[in-house]
């Protein structure tokens, strides 16, 4: 044997050992996954996040004791992680992070999933996303003087960071400076318009702001008074129809915020708002003004800085309503009210939303805290399947956890996930990642994007079905000779342990009796490509069944 065969055979060898190293690593040992920081299963935290918990049960079982429904039954400990991780990381629980959980006492394992993700950066990346596109969409927007990348990736240090959501809705109504320097100021270069001469546009940012900060659509008042009855602004004790100029007083803030070569600022000398109102025969000015609880607005300062302490009052009640709805459909895909963004001012409201909505207040707005809060309800740990048939009466009041379709976004990380025993985060291998990366994006192009309003309800198309059977993803990562189909075919020591290890690793669960004898004698007596073939059959099949492209 000459020296270079003996350099190229060694190297294949230690190739391989690496490889078995590291499945088996993956497969049986919880090391490489470190305990979160912070993390204490019985703190003073825990406590005090099981008191609201309490409250909010009490609220949901009142509704569900008016509306005679018996809730369904709790789910199981590792459906729950699965839709934890689907809703706040958009990626279902590894192998290996799987294996740490069950180390756990059963109680402890939701509050160690969930702090450990609200420590992770797919979740900042993830949650970023889910407000990006109510704060700025999906589309690219000026193409010199927007960076969307730049902004979510601020959004979601800031996410991890824990700061007050307050402070941070706060920061982006006010900052100023250049678009690169300052990332919040994306929130206003994505409204410059041609039409409004190269600057921010005021109807598009109050038609946002209200959205996404208020949970109203006051926008709908742009072109005329409410005349159908559907917005109701004022107080509960004096309510009124919306009118035109409530939604120009709104937008009226945002007159003297500028586009200069010093990026984002304001200049009082733009001057007023002008807008010529439904059967008017020219322009007029229309002073900024709140559409509703004016008396929360101090008068003090410039017109954004005012805008943001009303918006971000605590008194200001939909502010604090808005956020605990937009969470609650990030992390279950349905809102508790819906439409996500359209809140009605006098209610009436989930009592739930209400408990949650003031301990968000009293709690100095923590995102990460109400995150805790409704990942401990008994409605979010409930099943999605009940002993009696599912009625709408259940699913309208919370008694069964809602079955939602995947996004893209989450249909896609859910399956390179689930081809990988490791944790694909920011200690997975540079090139794991990118492999990810790319797959990711190609998959969500052709699959397609559900765009600003990802919480309505969609069916599935023939080409997004077609998509999942014959996509490049899937057969891509099931093919690859590192993929955990080719290493379990391979390594795994016999066919119980293959088809478990798959059950987990797709669906975040154990096969029942049947489905264990099924595929164990289909994988059991092949070796070689055979029962390669075999396992990769059974992955493709689990990857396509209803129960891997639906949150349940």
């Amino acid at each position: 044997m000459n020296k270079s065969t003996w350099i190229r055979d060694a190297f294949f060898i230690a190739v391989v050992a690496g490889v078995v190293l590291s499945i088996g690593y993956s497969l049986m040992s919880s090391d490489r996954i470190e305990m979160p920081e912070n993390y204490a299963p019985n703190s003073q935290h825990r406590q005090q996040i099981e008191d609201v918990v309490a409250r909010v049960d009490l609220a949901f079982r009142d509704m569900w004791e008016e509306a005679d429904v018996e809730p369904a039954e709790h789910a199981d400990p590792l459906t729950i992680a699965r839709r934890l991780g689907l809703g706040l990381a958009g990626t279902i629980p590894s192998l290996e992070e799987i294996r740490v959980m069950e180390s756990l006492p059963e109680e402890d394992r939701v509050y160690w999933w969930v702090t450990r993700l609200l420590q992770d950066e797919r979740t900042g990346d993830h949650i970023a996303e889910r407000y990006m596109r109510a704060l700025v969409g999906v589309e690219d927007g000026p193409f010199l003087i927007f960076r969307r990348r730049r902004f979510r990736s601020w959004m979601a240090e800031r996410f991890l960071e824990q700061e007050p959501y307050d402070k941070l809705v706060r920061q982006i109504l006010t900052d100023e400076g250049i678009w690169t320097d300052t990332p919040s100021v994306n929130f206003y270069t994505r409204a410059v318009s041609e039409d409004n001469g190269e600057q921010p546009d005021p109807i598009l940012l109050a038609g946002r702001t209200s959205r996404a900060f208020l949970g109203m659509r006051i926008d709908c008042l742009q072109c005329h008074d409410d005349f159908l009855g559907n917005i109701d602004l004022g107080s509960a004790s004096e309510p009124r129809g919306g009118m035109q100029t409530d939604f120009h007083s709104l937008a009226a803030f945002f007159a003297q915020t500028e586009n200069s070569v010093l990026g984002i600022r304001d200049n009082p000398e733009r001057g007023p708002y002008m807008y010529k109102l439904l059967d008017e025969n020219e322009e007029s000015e229309i002073e900024a003004q709140v559409p509703f609880l004016n008396e929360l607005d101090d008068g003090q300062g410039n017109l954004r800085g005012r805008l943001a302490r009303w918006v971000t009052h605590e008194d200001n009640r939909p502010f604090a309503r808005a956020a605990v709805n937009r969470m609650w459909a990030i992390m279950t895909g349905r809102a508790l009210l819906q439409p996500v963004d359209d809140i009605p001012i006098d209610g009436p409201f989930p009592p739930a939303m209400e408990v949650l909505a003031d301990d968000f207040v009293h709690h100095n707005f923590d995102l990460h805290r109400l995150i805790h809060v409704i990942s401990q309800t008994r409605a979010y740990q409930l099943a999605s399947t009940h002993r009696d048939e599912v009625t709408q009466e259940h699913v309208s009041n919370w008694a069964v956890y809602p079955m939602v379709r995947l996004r893209p976004d989450q249909a896609a990380g859910a399956i390179a996930q689930s081809t990988q025993f490791s944790t694909i985060d920011k200690t997975a291998h540079i090139l794991t990642r990118l492999t990810k990366f790319g797959q990711e994006n190609d998959f969500i192009q052709r699959f397609g994007d559900p765009g600003e309003d990802e919480f309505e309800d969609r069916g599935e198309t023939v080409t997004q079905r077609l998509l999942m059977l014959n996509g490049n993803m899937i057969s891509e990562r099931l093919k690859s000779v590192l993929s955990s189909c080719s290493l379990l075919s391979q390594l795994s020591p016999n066919a119980e342990t293959t088809v478990e290890t798959v059950y987990l690793a797709t669906l975040s669960r154990r096969p029942n009796q049947d489905e264990k004898e099924r595929f164990i004698a289909v994988v059991e007596d092949k070796f070689g490509n055979d029962r390669k073939r075999e396992v990769l059959d059974i992955y493709w099949s689990l990857i396509n069944s209803a129960e891997f492209r639906w949150n349940h």
